[in-house]
């Protein structure tokens, strides 16, 4: 965009700011790593319940199908809470509802510190992902106020890493907790570091130069949202990444308690194994945030740079993933479940870019909170389905098998719809025609002062 906040010949945008888009304003990586860290304590949140779960479990006599739904309870609000906030942040500066998210995650850390009962937990964290729903889109809508659209890959992929951090760093931490004292005080650690990045937010974070949403807003050509969310890329970007999320919601809540009640391990090795498919997934995003930018300089469309390079990625962890019934070994099996679903982390980087090179800046918040909100689904369904699996199987590992094979399975599909939906490239040429008309009839209107 132009100083009027105008579509550029490129079909770029940028704010209202002198900064070219070529050029990234001092202090993006400040801020980037602020966002990091934040969804590293967004994911150590995530990941307490599953690491705790025997104990958990055990403490509370839950059955698999109880501990399913405690899993799946997270998700409850999640999806409603993402949408709210995301029409939110259209209006309201991303620096203010970033802070109040981790208040909440706080604060709805700290009743389990006591003695808890089920329901307790249940609605903790039935608030917990509340206030959690909306972190990953109002944090991408935030750094992408920060980077123009060829170089908001990496950044993405930086962003992304703090969910993998959360575990690799949080895990060893909190599972020494655990054993050493109590599953209830791993919950009041989360709690304190929750309120240290408050006070690192207060006195560090910003808003981003190279969009003013509220200008934008009366500027700027709107598409309806009903073709924005028809669209076959946004579609795609939900498909593929529901797969995705399917796995990485089973890992939050399963993968500990299949580590030591399927394959055999103690608690205190269940903590360090259980950061391996985060280290993997890690290194998988870091790459794929890279590789995109370095294809997209060599002139690749972001059709094979952003959708083929997120989806492939899928279908080949599905395929790794439904090997693990048929081979023997506990190493084998884990090193299948860590490869196969590692690769998943890949779609994470590229859909937000994807959805920005369509979307108008203002309306932006709204489509990337919707496109987290549904494929989060798979959030509630997951855990719930490996649980039923579980307790109706007729061993322990027979179900974990089972409901292991119904992950690849939906990896599999999910992954064919990104490569047949994903062409961002060419949607934005279609979308860009159906708000022409409207860009000109703004050109000719009086803004009111």
């Amino acid at each position: 965009m132009s100083a009027q906040g105008t579509p550029t010949a490129a079909g770029k945008t940028t704010g209202t700011s002198k900064t070219t888009s070529a050029q990234t304003p001092k202090g993006a990586w400040t801020i980037t790593f602020l966002l990091f860290l934040f969804m590293l304590v967004n994911f150590a949140d995530k990941i307490v319940v599953g690491l705790a779960g025997v104990p958990i479990m055990t403490d509370l006599k839950l059955e698999p199908e109880q501990f399913g739904l405690l899993g799946s309870s997270f998700f409850f609000l999640f999806s409603i809470s993402a949408i709210v906030v995301g029409f939110i942040v259209n209006k309201v500066p991303t620096r203010w509802v970033l802070l109040t998210l981790a208040v909440v995650w706080a604060l709805a850390q700290f009743p389990m510190v006591g003695t808890v009962s089920f329901t307790t937990l249940l609605i903790c964290r039935i608030v917990l992902g509340a206030g959690e729903g909306p972190a990953f889109s109002v944090a991408v809508h935030a750094i992408y106020k920060w980077f123009p659209d060829e170089k908001r890959a990496l950044p993405t992929a930086v962003l992304s890493q703090g969910s993998a951090f959360g575990v690799i760093l949080a895990v060893p931490a909190l599972n020494w907790i655990i054993v050493n004292h109590s599953w209830h005080y791993a919950f009041g650690a989360l709690g304190v570091v929750g309120l240290i990045w408050v006070a690192a937010w207060l006195a560090l974070g910003r808003e981003g130069p190279l969009e003013d949403t509220q200008v934008l807003a009366a500027t700027e050509p709107k598409i309806p949202y009903l073709q924005l969310l028809t669209s076959r890329t946004f579609v795609g970007c939900v498909a593929a990444t529901f797969g995705a999320y399917w796995a990485l919601s089973l890992g939050l809540t399963w993968f500990t308690p299949f580590i030591i009640e399927g394959l055999g391990f103690s608690q205190s090795d269940a903590g360090w194994i259980s950061t391996l498919p985060w280290v993997f997934g890690a290194t998988i995003v870091i790459l794929t945030g890279w590789i995109s930018q370095v294809m997209m300089a060599r002139g690749a469309t972001t059709r094979v740079a952003r959708g083929v390079l997120g989806s492939v990625p899928l279908v080949i962890g599905g395929l790794i993933l439904a090997l693990m019934p048929h081979v023997q070994g506990a190493g084998l099996q884990l090193a299948l479940l860590v490869v196969g679903t590692g690769l998943c982390g890949a779609i994470y980087v590229v859909c937000p870019p994807m959805l920005g090179e369509f979307t108008p800046v203002s309306q932006r918040g709204a489509i990337i909170a919707i496109y987290g909100a549904l494929y989060t689904f798979a959030g509630i369904i997951a855990p719930n389905v490996m649980g039923t699996v579980i307790q109706r199987a007729g061993s322990m590992l027979d179900g974990y098998m089972t409901g292991f094979t119904i992950n690849a399975a939906v990896m599999v599909g999910s992954g064919l719809l990104g490569l047949l939906l994903l062409w961002p490239n060419t949607e934005r040429t279609r979308l860009t025609r159906t708000a022409a008309p409207q860009a000109s009839a703004l050109k000719g209107a009086v803004l009111p002062t």
